[in-house]
């Protein structure tokens, strides 16, 4: 293994992958395929360890005024990869925009009162990102101000902008970032859905999804300082729930064809990592154990479990597969939702897991036009939710 690069095992800073010496599967496509399907606003849900934050931090380091340039040379860290290409997207966007990125994934407590104040942290360190807003001449004394507030903290550090000022606080800064570079700003925030996934276990979801609804009203909605906004999660939170007027709102889940191949991995691109290191044996039992997603009509590899195999083949070549996702966070929703499931929906479940193989199978037919017309809806059990009927383990796909 001597000479080969590291495996980015829980890298997630796109900067730090292609300037520390890992290996990097290429999903810059994102950024062409974004920009050719213009979406003011554009929501992506995907399971968790699916590449989501980094390819936040790709967006970043590619839209971000000066944060492409390679500290080494007078190239960029997107040199050789597949945006590169793409002569003019580059001159024309690489570089050239404010952007903000946070993620919500800290904006959490037990109660709305300690939610509220990370939520501030976050976006108040975001903003402090931005210091030479104090020196611009590009903003009045007020706005000036309007800034202060945003990264006024107390004596103990924490920050202390008000609720109404909260609230504004993404719209506000884009403003601010507008005027002084004069180009518009663009919105990133990972992880958007765990401030509305922990109010709902702790039991202040109603005031919590209120104060989503208005700070993203206020940034997203007629906000002639966005460029663009790019939001993701593990959760698909309604649109009427806090996304409510929003126009030219795009909402990508794992059943969508578009950009299915930028989360996760492919099964090309797991051959080509394994024939990289060497692991070309271990195909089959990788392709057994990690590629059971489908994304569209893309058949997906989980990249922690590929990786984290990977890691420990380099380590031990002998090691037998293991579940490493599983251990990646808890499936406390997924629980609550079986808690609260009728007994019907709880035995439809059942069946789904007990016919797993022959589902997969059906699946595979996605592609027949007629498939409809093979079901027989008499004596059938349907899981409708995941397009699957099943009937004394024959199963087929269903439309709708």
């Amino acid at each position: 293994m001597a000479g080969k690069v590291k495996l980015p095992m829980g890298v997630e800073n796109f900067g730090e992958m292609r300037t520390g010496g890992f290996y990097y599967v290429d999903k810059t496509g994102l950024v062409k395929t974004l920009l050719r399907n213009p979406g003011k606003v554009n929501l992506f849900t995907r399971p968790r360890r699916f590449g989501k934050t980094l390819n936040m931090s790709m967006l970043k380091y590619f839209f971000e005024a000066g944060s492409d340039i390679m500290p080494s040379d007078n190239g960029t860290i997107f040199d050789g990869l597949e945006i590169s290409g793409e002569k003019e997207l580059c001159e024309e966007y690489m570089g050239k925009f404010p952007v903000i990125s946070i993620t919500l994934k800290g904006a959490t407590g037990e109660n709305f009162e300690e939610a509220k104040v990370m939520l501030r942290r976050i976006i108040g360190k975001e903003a402090m990102r931005f210091r030479f807003l104090m020196e611009s001449d590009k903003i009045d004394d007020t706005e000036r101000s309007q800034y202060e507030a945003l990264i006024g903290t107390d004596k103990t550090g924490t920050f202390t902008m008000s609720d109404d000022l909260l609230k504004d606080s993404l719209l506000m800064l884009s403003q601010f970032l507008q005027k002084h570079y004069g180009n518009g700003t663009v919105m990133l925030i990972d992880e958007y859905d765990v401030p509305l996934d922990k109010a709902y276990r702790a039991g202040y979801y109603d005031s919590m999804v209120e104060f989503i609804r208005v700070m993203f009203g206020n940034a997203f909605k007629t906000n002639d300082s966005l460029k663009f906004a790019v939001l993701t999660g593990c959760l698909r939170i309604s649109k009427e729930s806090i996304f409510t007027g929003l126009n030219n709102f795009n909402v990508y889940t794992v059943k969508d064809v578009q950009y299915n191949e930028y989360f996760g991995f492919s099964d090309r691109e797991v051959r080509k990592l394994l024939e990289y290191y060497g692991f070309m044996d271990k195909y089959d039992t990788i392709k057994k154990w990690y590629d059971g997603y489908r994304f569209g009509e893309l058949e997906v590899y989980c990249p922690w479990d590929v990786v984290s195999y990977c890691h420990a083949l380099r380590m031990e070549p002998f090691m037998e597969p293991q579940n490493y996702w599983v251990n990646t966070s808890s499936n406390d929703i997924i629980r609550r939702f079986l808690s609260k499931a009728k007994t019907a929906d709880r035995n439809d479940i059942e069946q789904l897991i007990t016919f797993d193989t022959a589902c997969r199978a059906a699946l595979k037919q996605i592609n027949d036009r007629n498939y409809a017309e093979k079901l027989t809806d008499d004596g059938m059990t349907t899981i409708r939710k995941y397009g699957i009927a099943c009937y004394k383990r024959r199963c087929k796909v269903i439309s709708g």
